[in-house]
């Protein structure tokens, strides 16, 4: 039981060794960019739709596109235990949360953008925490692949659980999607929210108020 205890956070950041992924161009893996096939994909969506893509305003797109897709999906090229693998003895055996995560990902659907914010919380074990960055940058790798903010959200999850051993982990992600504001049902004040619960948070009905109380704010 945790709910008699004050809330603390540990601020430990080392995010100044943290470096953008390499993007390759070789194809048939996942997160091995074929930049050319891109183009070449690009070029027949806007002769599909009845456009010209040799007219001024569209000669680049292929290109811009294809370098625009290598970013959005990076995180397929990323190991997010790597954001992870480096924790720090710390006295600290109270709950360590993050709240207004920005991230932006790809629905797989309809390859239309989804974005919001991601509220992570942990409750460590045996003292082993984790620099905060490395909270926002597990999300920025989960984000930056073909998603459904379900599956996101228990990533997340999941990779915090099993690399921390910590006794407790929340997520809570909450994101519009333009699929559901620019296209079919044309909902745009529409808001989709989402939670995975893991160890303490789960099992205990206590802690489980009192995180999912600290990430709501």
């Amino acid at each position: 039981m945790i709910a008699d205890r004050t809330i603390t956070a540990c601020c430990i950041d080392d995010d100044a060794h943290d470096h953008s992924p390499t993007v390759t161009t070789t194809p048939g893996k996942p997160g091995q960019y074929d930049l050319p096939r891109i183009q070449r994909a690009v070029r027949e969506i806007l002769l599909a739709v009845g456009e010209n893509p040799d007219r001024d305003g569209l000669q680049d797109t292929p290109r811009r596109v294809a370098k625009a897709y290598a970013e959005l999906f990076g995180g397929l090229a990323e190991d997010p235990s790597r954001h992870l693998a480096r924790v720090f003895e710390q006295e600290c055996d109270e709950i360590v949360a993050l709240r207004d995560i920005q991230f932006h990902s790809m629905c797989e659907h309809h390859l239309l953008p989804f974005m919001g914010k991601a509220h992570v919380a942990y409750l460590p074990k045996g003292g082993k925490v984790v620099g905060l960055s490395k909270l926002a940058r597990t999300v920025e790798v989960f984000a930056r692949r073909p998603q459904v903010q379900e599956r996101l959200t228990n990533q997340v999850a999941d990779a915090l659980i099993d690399h921390l051993d910590a006794r407790g982990v929340a997520v809570i992600i909450e994101a519009s999607h333009m699929c559901m504001k620019m296209r079919g049902v044309s909902q745009p004040e529409s808001i989709m929210v989402t939670s995975a619960l893991r160890g303490v948070f789960k099992s205990d009905a206590a802690a489980r108020n009192e995180v999912l109380g600290l990430l709501k704010g």
